[in-house]
């Protein structure tokens, strides 16, 4: 017991670098982070040594190993996962459910549309996601080319059990969202390993993408992508924030549906305040359809209009958006509205407004509700970057693909 003592003393002494703040403010959810940062790394280990030896209040991720108790065993796990080589992994997904996966990840069915785009930018192998949602096979062959021969599992509200239990995964990928708890509990329920991440929140997305890469032993990848991902969405809140409310302009923002909006709470309403506006009608819910007289009332002085079917990498025509800003503009009762009167209406795709290409969509809604702020700002060449860089797609978006219209006020 005395040369254990020694032992532990002397690896506690060996000191490690200074327990600092992390930099951003999140707290990567993967036990093992004693510190209660942003990673995972030797001050950790640091830290859960001062805990053994009652120099330190335990910390609800102290316990590495998930087993109740502060001892060398997370000394060790901390060193694991350090260096990746951990057997297994505990962590709380964005529903605050803890959950333990055996590692490597070998075996993965994707639920979400999200999760496939999110692991890719990340590097993961194809063979490894071995069944996927049904619209990466009906609706984004063009995206997706290279997974057109997997298994098709149904979709997040209704995913094809049967099928998944054939597919023997280590770990299924589906939303966070209280929308899809039934489905994911049904998937429990059959003894299905359970993974719940949006990832399309640009509020939630960095710290998402932090545990994927834990999760997916893909760290390096993922601190790669989120260099890109957040130079541009830090650049552009950097400047909004700044933004005093009197001097955002007023946003209506409008669904696919008429008069169907969006309020606090919501990951649309996050990316229309980030790019420096006013959701006018946040005030009213989360999601809901509006009175055309209340967006009278409000007067916005610029609209954004969603669209899903008309838009995107297989669509080579812009007639579709067209008509849907055309329909908008020409409605008999919007016509003295501000953002009517001065053209600024403006139609944007899901592709890159929805999921982990929203922070695209930002820079668009940036441009246009501060055009003089943000002359430099180039939304296409982001855009275009992330495909060859990050989606692995040679996919030219001067000669393919409808995103926004119009392009620039």
């Amino acid at each position: 017991m005395l040369a254990l003592g020694v032992v532990l003393c002397s690896l506690f002494l060996v000191a490690l670098p200074a327990i600092a703040a992390a930099e951003d403010d999140y707290i990567l959810g993967v036990y093992g982070n004693a510190n209660e940062d942003d990673t995972i790394d030797m001050r950790d280990l640091t830290y859960v040594k001062l805990i053994f030896f009652g120099e330190k209040q335990e910390t609800e991720l102290a316990d590495a190993k998930y087993d109740g108790e502060i001892n060398p065993l997370d000394f060790v796990q901390i060193k694991l996962v350090i260096v990746g080589k951990e057997k297994e992994l505990t962590l709380v997904d964005s529903a605050d459910r803890i959950v333990t996966v055996k590692k490597p990840l070998e075996r993965m069915v994707s639920l979400s549309l999200t999760y496939i785009e999110t692991a890719r930018s990340l590097k993961l192998e194809t063979d490894k996601i071995v069944g996927v949602h049904h619209w990466v096979l009906s609706k984004d062959e063009v995206f997706y080319p290279e997974f057109q021969d997997h298994p098709d599992v149904g979709s997040a509200k209704t995913p094809d059990i049967e099928k998944i239990l054939s597919l023997n995964p280590d770990v299924v990928f589906a939303y966070a969202s209280s929308t899809y708890y039934d489905a994911v509990q049904k998937l429990e329920d059959v003894g299905l390993r359970v993974i719940c991440f949006d990832f399309y929140d640009p509020k939630s997305y960095v710290e998402e993408v932090e545990t994927l890469g834990y999760i997916i032993g893909k760290k390096g990848e993922a601190d790669e992508f989120l260099k890109f991902y957040k130079g541009v969405v830090d650049s552009i809140e950097e400047r909004t924030k700044e933004i005093p409310d009197g001097e955002r302009p007023k946003i209506y923002f409008e669904t696919t549906k008429l008069y169907r909006t969006c309020g606090k709470g919501t990951s649309w309403h996050n990316k229309l305040e980030m790019a420096g506006g006013n959701n006018t009608l946040s005030d009213l819910g989360r999601y809901f359809t509006v009175d055309p007289e209340e967006v009278i009332k409000r007067d916005p002085e610029i609209i954004i209009k969603f669209n899903i079917y008309e838009s995107g990498y297989a669509v080579d025509d812009l007639a579709g958006l067209k008509d849907a800003r055309s329909e908008l503009m020409d409605r008999p009762e919007l016509e003295l509205v501000s953002a009517v009167q001065n053209n600024d209406v403006y139609v944007i795709a899901q592709t890159v407004l929805n999921g982990p290409s929203c922070f695209i969509g930002i820079a668009y809604l940036a441009k246009w509700f501060h055009p003089g702020l943000f002359d430099d700002l180039d939304p296409k060449a982001i855009h275009q970057e992330y495909l060859a860089r990050f989606q692995g797609l040679d996919f030219d978006l001067d000669e393919h693909g409808v995103f926004v219209y119009p392009e620039q006020s």
